[in-house]
């Protein structure tokens, strides 16, 4: 018994001291190697990933079902915008907060996509609020409702905000 146990330990203590051996003998060209495999691996899961979320777009709203709101600001706006808030039939379907760098980006004409969904054909009654801030600090609160019609096929509608109007563009 002894003996098996001294065996044993013999045993363990070389592994452990030849591991480090094995470990060195891992050049910077196979280093290297692995890295870029690592890459490549990284660039299919986010390819992969990018399929997955157009393919569960395509599951979740079908194209003769699906309606867009994207927001955009008046050119030369200068109201700091705070939120929109996005009525769709009566029901509160999206409320967005914004952020400085959000709303630099529709300052230099970014768009946004603050709702996507699945509605019926037909008349829909849309309803927007936005609050934010005049250039003089004064509270802005203004309210806009819109009819819009759904036919088949997709519908994209494009809010754009100014401090004294919404309008509605239907594409």
């Amino acid at each position: 018994m002894l003996k098996t146990f001294q065996m044993t330990i013999l045993t363990i203590s070389t592994l452990l001291l030849a591991f480090p051996a094995f470990a060195g003998d891992v050049s910077r060209e196979q280093m290297k190697g692995l890295d870029e495999q690592v890459q490549e691996i990284k660039g299919d899961v986010l390819s992969i990933a990018a399929e997955l979320n157009q393919l569960e777009e395509k599951l979740l709203y079908p194209s003769n079902t699906q309606v867009a709101v994207f927001v955009s600001l008046a050119e030369g706006e200068n109201f700091r915008l705070d939120s929109v808030e996005i009525d769709l039939g009566g029901k509160s379907v999206a409320n967005h907060l914004y952020t400085f760098k959000e709303l630099e980006a529709l300052r230099e004409g970014g768009v946004q996509r603050i709702y996507t969904g699945n509605i019926r054909s037909g008349e829909h009654e849309l309803a927007v609020t936005l609050i934010g801030k005049s250039a003089g600090g004064g509270e802005i609160r203004k309210t806009r409702n819109f009819s819009i019609s759904k036919d088949v096929g997709p519908k994209i509608v494009e809010l754009t905000l100014a401090s004294q109007d919404i309008t509605l563009k239907d594409w």
